[in-house]
């Protein structure tokens, strides 16, 4: 398809409309086939024409990485809001306003000192707020180990104060970026499943009702061979995708809906390479394909019209706003086919770091592309 991008100042982010329905029809058909509700996180798009699409899918609610998404959710009319990041109680006391509209936000704990702060602000403004409580699979990040005594401690807090409920109990395979096969990315999420299973006995054994089980990680969720037991999933790379995903085969450079516009700017004869006007700032300097054998620089460099990318050609160094483009393979660029002004498009190594450089998106793909779409980025409350 032939795109016009004359009117476009670069950089900027183009959005395919096309791809990302594609991106969200698989994963929702995947959830059904695993039994399981899909909670997306919206951290990656971070915008309400997505969150539509998502709920026009079947999205059971959302998951959000800022308090600041879960107000514009909210603001847009959506409901079942999980902030899903360790919360204290001055993130209690953001969410207070949101719940006394009527608003289900739900708060992520993991330790039990967060828990009493969130007890406390929960009795002092009167409202009643649900948590999830997070257990630690496999070190991966932040969690609890459900033989602490603290949990049991967390349970019986949840048990006895007048505003605090349990939500459920959640994990997060993020170890599954590692796993070299969708076996093992398989085999882990199988620890998980069961880790949360054992919790959730742990959990009624204290005398509570039985909790939703929620698990997260787009790739495991892809590779997983059974979630029998598990309430809901929580993805969200998926919308987007990018060149990691694609290197450890959750998704094909194909299924990568989001890619920056920029522009050739300068040429390096003696050095075989060009300069586009997308540096650090436009591309972000994530390196998660370094040291792999999918390592795309800063970034895949493509042909505008198409997206497909030219060569092995690569954004191989950034500095703030400029981006060498170089041959890793030492190929010739021949540089009359990237005269001064030509515009390429350059897929990201991880959209969620990449798209946070924008306020919007420019739609391709699909009969309305001209639309821009916007999106929330930063932590402040809105208004």
């Amino acid at each position: 398809m032939s795109h016009d991008f004359d009117d476009l100042n670069t950089p900027c982010l183009l959005l395919d409309r096309d791809i990302i329905k594609g991106n969200i029809a698989r994963m929702a058909s995947r959830a059904s086939e695993l039994g399981v509700a899909l909670r997306p996180h919206i951290k990656t798009p971070k915008s309400i024409p997505v969150a539509q699409l998502l709920r026009d899918a079947g999205a059971a609610g959302f998951t959000t990485s800022t308090i600041r998404e879960t107000e514009y959710l909210a603001d847009a009319g959506f409901d079942d809001l999980f902030y899903a990041v360790p919360s204290d109680g001055r993130k209690a006391q953001r969410i207070a306003p949101m719940l006394r509209a009527g608003k289900n936000v739900t708060l992520l704990v993991d330790t039990l000192q967060s828990a009493e702060q969130i007890a406390a602000v929960a009795e002092s403004e009167q409202v009643n707020i649900a948590i999830w409580v997070e257990i630690d699979v496999d070190h991966y990040r932040t969690g609890i180990d459900p033989k602490d005594p603290d949990f049991d401690e967390i349970l019986a807090l949840c048990d006895k104060a007048s505003h605090l409920n349990l939500a459920g109990i959640m994990s997060y395979g993020g170890a599954s970026y590692g796993c070299a096969t969708p076996a093992e990315a398989a085999a882990l999420t199988e620890r998980h499943r069961r880790a949360l299973l054992a919790a959730s006995d742990k959990v009624q054994a204290a005398g509570l009702a039985k909790p939703r089980l929620s698990f997260g990680s787009s790739p495991a969720v892809l590779h997983a061979d059974t979630l029998d037991g598990i309430d809901e999933v929580r993805c969200g790379i998926y919308t987007f995708q990018d060149l990691f995903q694609a290197g450890i085969g959750a998704c094909t450079i194909d299924d990568i809906a989001v890619t920056v516009l920029a522009t050739v700017i300068s040429h390096g004869k003696s050095l075989n390479r060009f300069t586009v006007d997308a540096g650090a700032l436009a591309l972000s300097k994530d390196r998660s394909t370094q040291g792999r054998s999918f390592d795309a620089g800063f970034g895949l460099v493509c042909d505008a019209d198409t997206g497909k990318p030219i060569g092995d050609l690569q954004v191989g160094t950034v500095s703030q706003e400029l981006g060498l483009v170089t041959s890793p393979s030492g190929a010739v660029i021949d540089l009359a086919d990237f005269p001064i002004g030509k515009r390429v498009r350059i897929l990201p190594n991880h959209a969620d770091m990449t798209a946070a450089a924008y306020d919007t998106y420019h739609m391709i793909g699909g009969a309305d592309a001209e639309d821009v779409w916007t999106r929330t980025n930063g932590w402040e409350s809105i208004g």
